[in-house]
């Protein structure tokens, strides 16, 4: 072999390397299957994955990318060492990724390869990852959002509030960034991935259209429990299911009843009803629901006590991911949440219990009214 040749073989292997990097920043799993020989194996024991020949490898691949919100993938060259048809080298990778569950961080990983010879030029035989560094911290930056393109289409150019301009430096307060109702697209795009996960979801017009669709979903001999909520309480829902027509609401038996002498009782009432209804205090266009709580009275109910839970989510509570719900509910729900409470009770509120939900609970039926008008807060 000539000092050409094995030039010309450094160059199409190193090339090998950029070609997956590049088909898998652009989801493109079939140019990343072709890139293996027939017998091929890509395998990933942190994750763990181990995946033989193409198809198998384009298939996982396509399932593996479902779950990215974004991934940012950077090949490094490391060594090479050819060996007639045959050659082993490794490449070395910076990577950034946050997943649709909330998982998020960077990470240095190196691919262990060997390749092989053929006639349409060099080919992987075997990919083998192993992550030597990895920070699963928050990560400071994001992708533009379809959300953010949406609400730069809406706003003749300016950036989406709780997007590029809040990184801009450029934010509004809290109380104005959260209480603007999220774009149509973007209500389509949770709706979509809430059902994905299995949730049972509806878009209506306004919290009147949620108050008729709750006396269609309540029957009237159903024992309910409606959870604290400036969204029941000012669409009139709590009045309504708290009245005589539901002779099973369990907030007035609860009510009246002794907190110390019955408070087994209660709290069977509370965690057991046929229905629980309330709100959140965000929910992600990834398709989670964030439910925080001071007292955790409402908890079991959602958690798999009740048959059904019914949550009615305002327009302004979508936001892109769940850091940015987390961030919601720190800067915007829970202060004006113990602003309430304060003047109510004289104590301020806190989030002394938080319940993520990537999907209904086995024993309950999760159903969402997403609202296209902002309603509580």
């Amino acid at each position: 072999m000539t000092d050409f040749q094995a030039i010309a073989d450094r160059v199409e292997i190193q090339a090998l390397q950029a070609e997956f990097t590049d088909a898998a920043m652009m989801r493109d799993r079939a140019r990343v299957a072709a890139l293996f020989t027939a017998d091929g194996v890509l395998r990933m024991p942190n994750i763990p994955i181990e995946l033989t020949g193409p198809e198998e490898i384009r298939l996982g691949g396509e399932k593996l990318q479902e779950e990215w919100e974004f991934f940012v993938q950077n090949t490094h060259p490391g060594a090479i060492v050819i060996d007639g048809d045959t050659a082993t080298g490794r490449a070395h990778m910076h990577e950034i990724a946050r997943l649709r569950n909330g998982f998020q961080g960077l990470n240095y990983a190196i691919y262990h390869d060997r390749y092989r010879r053929t006639a349409d030029g060099w080919r992987f035989t075997e990919r083998v990852y192993e992550i030597r560094y990895l920070d699963a911290g928050p990560l400071g930056g994001s992708a533009p959002e379809q959300a953010e393109r949406d609400g730069l289409a809406e706003r003749d150019g300016l950036a989406e509030r709780d997007g590029l301009a809040e990184r801009a430096g450029q934010a509004e307060e809290p109380a104005a960034r959260y209480a603007e109702p999220a774009s149509a697209q973007r209500l389509e795009r949770a709706a979509d991935a809430l059902a994905a996960r299995g949730f049972g979801v509806e878009i209506l017009a306004d919290a009147e259209a949620a108050r008729a669709r709750v006396r269609e979903l309540v029957a009237e001999d159903a024992s309910v429990y409606t959870t604290a909520s400036e969204t029941l309480r000012l669409s009139g829902i709590d009045d309504d299911l708290n009245s005589d027509r539901y002779p099973g609401a369990v907030k007035p038996q609860v009510l009246i009843m002794d907190r110390e002498h019955e408070a087994d009782e209660i709290r069977r009432l509370l965690a057991t009803p046929d229905v629980v209804i309330g709100s959140v205090a965000a929910v992600t266009e990834t398709g989670s629901l964030l439910v925080a709580s001071g007292s955790g009275s409402q908890l079991p109910a959602y958690t798999g006590g009740a048959a059904r839970a019914i949550w009615i989510v305002g327009a302004q509570k979508v936001v892109p991911d769940l850091p940015a719900a987390l961030r919601r509910l720190e800067e915007h729900a829970l202060p004006l949440e113990s602003a309430r409470t304060e003047a109510a009770y004289g104590v301020p509120s806190a989030v002394n219990q938080l319940v993520v939900f990537n999907a209904p609970t086995r024993f309950t039926q999760g159903i969402v009214l997403l609202l296209r008008e902002a309603a509580g807060y």
